[in-house]
């Protein structure tokens, strides 16, 4: 049929009425939203990284969006039962998820999942860039990291180091250490960063990389502070050195927290949250929060940060691969 006939122009008609129509209720949507509570799931126990870094952005953002934030935490399985949760939820903007990047970048190479992260969550904003710092028991005694390694490798399997859990980025920072230097140290995992700073300080393993949550602790003398794992030094720190400044080079075990939403939500609530969480990232008592934390505030749009936990997706990889890391 010509695409000019008489039978043709009804067709086109109506194709342009319900795109009309479309745009309408989705523009309608947006200025309803949001009239209820929002609801933030985060990954992780209280007191991590993570649970600190989504309530000190909720709050800000109640106030920006006149609707309560509330936070509720759901750990384990590095994350994904909380993902799980978000990716199941109503795609009615609602439904948030705070997560470390691992989600996305290190668990699908672990296990098979009850969800796929890429398809069934959209990125919505990133939050920050979390550094990990390499911290020994106090009365371990080593004085740096080249004593670390030297008495890791004169006993081995005789040192243990923590992490937030298998997989998580403290682990795969632990890996990473060992990949690199021929150390054999055991690995324990916790259900979180700070149960695993709690036995650090204790006595009960010898290191870990802590997400930013021990630096307090390492001010005031109950952790030793040995090294940064990241490619820059920390400017809380800026004596500790970075571990490729001392001969493990590109080093480098940050990893990006960020707000997720389950995939089909309308574009223009992720662009509104987008531009709201950004614009709380910005302010300088958010981010000088962020930097005591030990991170750094990170505004990304959408598709940055989505970018992003694609290219850590590879480097933790190939990690993970190296190590034939499991989570068993």
């Amino acid at each position: 049929m010509n695409r000019h006939t008489p039978l043709a122009r009804p067709w086109r008609l109506a194709a342009a009425t319900a795109l009309l129509t479309l745009g309408t209720a989705t523009s309608a949507l947006a200025q309803a939203w949001p009239d209820k509570p929002l609801k933030v799931i985060v990954g992780f126990p209280p007191g991590g990284a993570a649970d600190q870094i989504a309530r000190l952005v909720s709050t800000p953002l109640a106030t920006a969006l006149g609707q309560p934030v509330v936070v509720e935490n759901r750990a384990g399985a590095n994350g994904n039962i909380a993902g799980e949760a978000v990716a199941k939820s109503p795609a009615d903007g609602y439904t948030l998820l705070l997560s470390s990047g691992g989600m996305v970048s290190v668990n699908p190479h672990l296990s098979r999942m009850s969800f796929d992260p890429v398809k069934d969550l959209t990125p919505v904003a990133s939050a920050a860039r979390v550094l990990v710092y390499l911290m020994a028991r106090p009365t371990l005694e080593v004085k740096n990291v080249q004593e670390l390694i030297a008495f890791a490798k004169a006993n081995p399997g005789k040192l243990t180091y923590g992490s937030a859990g298998n997989g998580s980025s403290p682990h795969l920072a632990g890996e990473m250490l060992k990949a690199q230097t021929g150390m054999f140290t055991v690995h324990v995992p916790y259900r979180g960063a700070a149960p695993a700073l709690n036995d650090l300080m204790g006595g009960q393993i010898d290191y870990y990389f802590d997400p930013g949550i021990g630096l307090a602790n390492a001010r005031a003398g109950r952790t030793k502070l040995l090294a940064v794992g990241s490619l820059k030094r920390s400017p809380l720190f800026p004596d500790v050195p970075t571990l490729d400044e001392v001969g493990l080079k590109g080093f480098d075990a940050d990893t990006v927290f960020g707000f997720y939403a389950p995939a089909g939500t309308p574009p223009a609530v992720i662009t509104k949250l987008n531009t709201e969480v950004n614009k709380i990232l910005n302010t300088a008592a958010v981010k000088d929060r962020i930097t005591q934390l030990g991170g750094e505030a990170l505004p990304l749009t959408p598709a940055e940060f989505g970018k992003r936990g694609m290219d850590d997706s590879q480097r933790f990889g190939a990690i993970i691969r190296e190590r034939k890391i499991t989570i068993d």
